[in-house]
């Protein structure tokens, strides 16, 4: 008798381990609360453009998904950093032909519902509620409001549905689990930035372009349609906070000053702040991730972050590829597979809700500043030269999917405390002695082993 798996839940991270799981056999129940969103549109306002990197594409190749996801994708190879001047700087995200890729999360569910709906083993129920688990009876009580309501029995059941996780709420009222959810004090909108008239890209296609303003920015990634979705990051309260932005004169203001060459390239953004309500910033942290041996989370329903680091889906989708991993190594077992995830992911989500927050300094302070500029360049030439002893924290995040969150977190510490000293040398700016910062560089790396990995 083959096992019965429900997943709550059927947004990209969902989808895709309801496929992985369907594909080993098992009877897979995939329920959505919301409508079909190859029908309704249920991301408008909300789709801040996902960054697929190595981590994702690894997860969507283990189920064919990966050549009809890129081809609603676009690369970009650099971060594209506008001064309130409107003067551009490059900064590459890796080598040469390395680069993150932009596209919808409702795109990526589409690819992934199609291929749900040829996978004889996976049966999809939209608009059914979660009302109630009964972890011991193994059963899952679900409200239809065009239909009866929908009692599931299930050998297994994960709680994929989001960063609002309903699976994890009641399963912390029920099993003692602790939740923590904090709100970062910052929220987003989402803006268009629309074709030009030619219908190409009113700023550069290649690269994922930063407005960074202190405690506030304003970033645009492309879509293939040739539109950018822009999406403005202010403080909840204080200086230049959504609180602060409730007229048109503080509103315009903003743009004029702080984002002059992007106002005229944005679809009324104004209106879009008076009209629209922004949509909160908020991480969760959850004591564990199994309960009972027969209930799991993942994706956002464990581990919600901050949007900063690009890496929110990735993440979910390589907890789906661990899992599916995990089950093969245990033979089809379980109990011991559910707890090496747990021990396996956990640990890795935490670190990456860490990086997650560093970056968003990053992108929205650090990365105007000359001498973070700087930094970068001498890290990228050190690594050119000797990959052996220096691999970025960024491109061990991005690019090495080999090199785990926690890894990179750590390595990120140890090479950031070297790049201290580097950048304190008196002439590390002098273009004439780039060969002498090179050679302190090494003799500091070199005299710190534990940095290799």
């Amino acid at each position: 008798m083959s096992v019965r798996v429900v997943v709550v839940g059927a947004g990209p991270v969902g989808t895709l381990l309801a496929i992985m799981l369907a594909r080993e056999g098992m009877q897979v129940d995939l329920l959505e609360a919301r409508t079909d969103s190859r029908i309704h549109d249920v991301y408008e306002g909300r789709s801040i453009n996902i960054a697929l990197s190595e981590r994702g594409w690894l997860a969507l190749s283990r189920v064919g998904a990966d050549d009809a996801v890129r081809a609603v994708s676009l690369p970009m190879s650099a971060r594209a950093m506008h001064d309130r001047e409107g003067a551009v700087t490059l900064q590459p995200y890796g080598q040469p032909g390395e680069a993150i890729w932009s596209v919808s999360r409702a795109a990526v569910n589409e690819v992934l519902l199609d291929l749900a709906d040829q996978e004889p083993n996976i049966t999809v129920h939209f608009e059914a509620v979660l009302a109630a688990i009964d972890v011991p009876g193994q059963q899952a009580s679900f409200t239809r409001p065009e239909h009866s309501d929908l009692k599931l029995s299930f050998d297994y059941l994960f709680g994929a549905d989001g960063a609002n996780s309903k699976v994890r709420r009641l399963l912390a009222e029920d099993h003692g689990a602790e939740v923590d959810v904090r709100r970062m004090g910052h929220s987003y909108l989402e803006l268009t930035m629309p074709p030009a008239p030619d219908g190409s890209h009113a700023v550069a296609a290649d690269a994922l372009h930063i407005w960074p303003r202190g405690n506030h920015m304003l970033i645009a990634l492309p879509n293939p349609d040739g539109s950018m979705t822009a999406t403005a990051f202010l403080p909840d309260e204080g200086k230049n906070s959504f609180a602060s932005l409730t007229d048109r004169e503080a509103i315009e203001s903003l743009f004029d000053r702080d984002f002059p060459d992007a106002r005229p390239l944005l679809e009324q953004p104004v209106a879009r702040f008076l009209g629209t309500r922004p949509s909160m910033l908020a991480l969760a942290k959850v004591s564990r991730w199994v309960f009972g041996g027969r209930v799991a989370l993942i994706g956002d329903s464990a581990h919600a972050i901050v949007p900063f680091y690009g890496q929110g889906l990735n993440c979910g989708f390589e907890d789906c590829r661990t899992f599916a991993d995990l089950l093969a190594q245990h033979n089809g077992s379980w109990a011991p597979t559910l707890a090496a995830y747990e021990a396996a992911r956990k640990p890795n989500a935490d670190a990456l809700s860490e990086l997650a927050m560093q970056n968003f300094t990053e992108m929205s302070e650090l990365s105007g500043q000359p001498e973070f500029l700087l930094q970068k360049t001498i890290e990228r030439d050190f690594h050119r030269a000797h990959p052996e002893l220096w691999v970025p924290l960024y491109t061990q995040v991005t690019f090495l999917p080999e090199v785990s969150y926690s890894e990179a977190l750590a390595a990120g510490v140890r090479q950031q405390k070297i790049m201290d000293q580097v950048m304190a040398l008196p002439w590390v700016a002098d273009a004439d002695r780039s060969a002498d910062v090179q050679q302190f560089l090494l003799d500091l790396v070199t005299n710190h082993h534990q940095l290799n990995f």
